[in-house]
């Protein structure tokens, strides 16, 4: 696993962000401000040892899983020791390999099986919706090499089949009416019945995070959220 960091003294807010397959912190920085604290894990089956800033009180955690990043928090957070006050899914669930509640493992072993540069370029495209956000995020494009993204999706792959019944506490799922990456219906079907989890459904694609300057921001969203608006 691989661990982005980004610090100012100051702050006394986190984010904690599990990025999906095939990500990297390019991702994602554009998203940094120098309001809040960062940690991303990504990249999950990078032999690196596990990276953490030193001990830090702050008055408030947040932690953020967005696509197969939803099942690597519950996977890998408890090795870390960071206790959130606040966790968010965004496009994904707990189960991510299934008919019913993930992607198809038609599709996960399909795309396993099929990574080329030509096939990468068409899974940025869906994340992203279509061609014009794509393009419109070209500057957000991971910059990863195919055996990094097979050797990753392998170890999720591998470890996802060998998960426990899920444990995870989250306050809230966000989910996209256009998702091509997980099947819209299959997100809902599993967050309706999550009588705990507070969902919200956002006429976005998979990755939504564009449309707010920050984590903040979107964080905030999210706890201000009115199902009547």
């Amino acid at each position: 696993m691989k661990t982005y960091i980004r610090r100012r003294e100051k702050n006394n807010k986190l984010v904690v962000f599990y990025g999906g397959w095939g990500t990297d912190e390019n991702v994602f920085t554009q998203l940094c401000t120098n309001d809040f604290d960062f940690i991303l894990f990504y990249n999950y089956s990078a032999d690196e040892a596990l990276l953490l800033p030193e001990t830090k009180t702050y008055d408030s955690i947040t932690l953020i899983g967005w696509s197969l990043g939803v099942w690597a928090a519950e996977y890998l957070s408890p090795k870390t020791g960071i206790k959130p006050d606040l966790t968010i899914a965004v496009n994904g669930t707990p189960i991510p390999a299934d008919n019913h509640y993930g992607i198809p493992l038609n599709i996960f072993e399909g795309t396993l099986n099929n990574i080329t540069e030509t096939n990468m370029e068409k899974f940025y495209l869906r994340m992203f919706g279509d061609r014009k956000n794509y393009l419109r995020n070209s500057d957000r494009i991971p910059h990863r090499s195919l055996k990094s993204l097979h050797d990753e999706l392998r170890w999720l792959y591998n470890r996802i089949m060998e998960q426990k019944e899920p444990g995870f506490r989250w306050d809230f799922a966000v989910t996209s009416e256009i998702d091509r990456v997980f099947p819209s219906n299959n997100l809902n079907s599993y967050w309706e019945k999550e009588k705990g989890t507070k969902h919200i459904v956002l006429p976005y694609p998979h990755y939504i995070f564009h449309q707010w300057l920050s984590f903040a921001d979107f964080i905030d969203f999210v706890k201000g959220y009115d199902d009547k608006s």
